[in-house]
């Protein structure tokens, strides 16, 4: 793609960017004190990452099955509070054993 057809993606994606700070700043004066108000915006980076990684990680490996074994053990590794390099590091070993396992069922 050439750069005179980039820019415009570009600087469509700066405006909305830019508008989506600015307008809350521009628009809210007072301090936000609805409890559902507050809970929905703490949680949206949290569902926004989750929308965005998790079907990525089912495309990741050439395979659905490792790719299933390595969200199997990162939910485990993280539902006993585990930390973030240890369920990646464990995610990340689970799928290659498991394709180690399938290559050698082959």
């Amino acid at each position: 793609m050439n750069f005179n057809a980039f820019l415009p993606y570009l600087a469509t994606m700066a405006l909305v960017t830019y508008l989506v700070r600015a307008v809350p700043l521009v628009l809210i004066k007072k301090k936000i004190e609805n409890k559902f108000l507050l809970s929905f915006l703490y949680y949206m980076p949290y569902a926004v990452l989750a929308v965005m990684t998790v079907p990525a990680v089912f495309y990741a490996t050439g395979s659905t099955v490792t790719a299933v074994a390595g969200v199997a053990v990162a939910l485990i590794l993280a539902y006993f509070k585990q930390g973030l390099l240890t369920v990646a590091l464990g995610a990340s070993g689970a799928v290659f054993i498991a394709q180690l396992i399938m290559q050698a069922l082959q």
